[in-house]
């Protein structure tokens, strides 16, 4: 990003691209990047403990996958998610122009399709629960739940660091720190859509087939 003039004041290089010395924004994007590859560890047992226990004889009489999983349901929470994911997209390309009040309003925008979606999600374990399929049912539930709520609970972390970062860049505007987060945030947002898809398809999806 080279320094340039805007409305709301000049903006900091932040990239210089072709310099060698030290970027702090790589270097700590870099460290995030290892993160998310544990996190995608996580996610990858917990996908295949689902596949394993998505048997009849680990449903112990209980409800079973078809019984459970209602596919357009959970598109309308694809459709949530990937709105945020496309509201966020929307602010970064507002970050590359020093546009800060598009950066605040398509975090605000993700904020509000990130909780419509952390809603729907809460809305269908209630529903669950009514019906008695509930995680000590049986291990097939026991697996979906989790994989379920690991993800949700990722997506509740997400929105918590939007809104701490929506007063950060009120105040500081867009700093090399700020900056970072955000990048950071972009990449972790993206990752829950993408893993959410995968939920959609393997669990949903799959899972409601005869």
């Amino acid at each position: 990003m080279d320094a340039r003039t805007n409305p709301e004041g000049p903006l900091p290089p932040l990239w210089h691209y072709g310099e060698t010395e030290h970027d702090p924004i790589s270097t700590k994007t870099l460290g995030f990047w290892l993160y998310m590859l544990s996190d995608a560890l996580i996610f990858a047992g917990l996908f295949a403990a689902y596949a394993v226990l998505d048997q009849t004889m680990n449903m112990a009489d209980g409800p079973t996958s078809q019984q459970i999983l209602h596919p357009l349901a959970a598109f309308w929470q694809t459709i949530a998610i990937l709105s945020s994911v496309l509201s966020y997209s929307l602010a970064t390309v507002a970050l590359k122009t020093g546009n800060r009040n598009g950066v605040l309003l398509g975090i605000v925008i993700a904020i509000v399709f990130g909780a419509l979606f952390v809603a729907l999600e809460i809305g269908d374990f209630v529903a669950l629960f009514a019906q008695g399929a509930t995680p000590d049912r049986s291990g097939y539930l026991s697996a979906f739940f989790v994989l379920v709520a690991t993800h949700g609970l990722h997506m509740l972390f997400g929105i918590l660091w939007m809104l701490v970062l929506l007063p950060q860049i009120i105040r500081f505007g867009f700093n090399t720190a700020i900056v970072t987060r955000l990048l950071n945030l972009r990449l972790f947002w993206q990752f829950q859509a993408s893993v959410w898809v995968c939920v959609y398809v393997f669990v949903y999806l799959k899972g409601s087939m005869p």
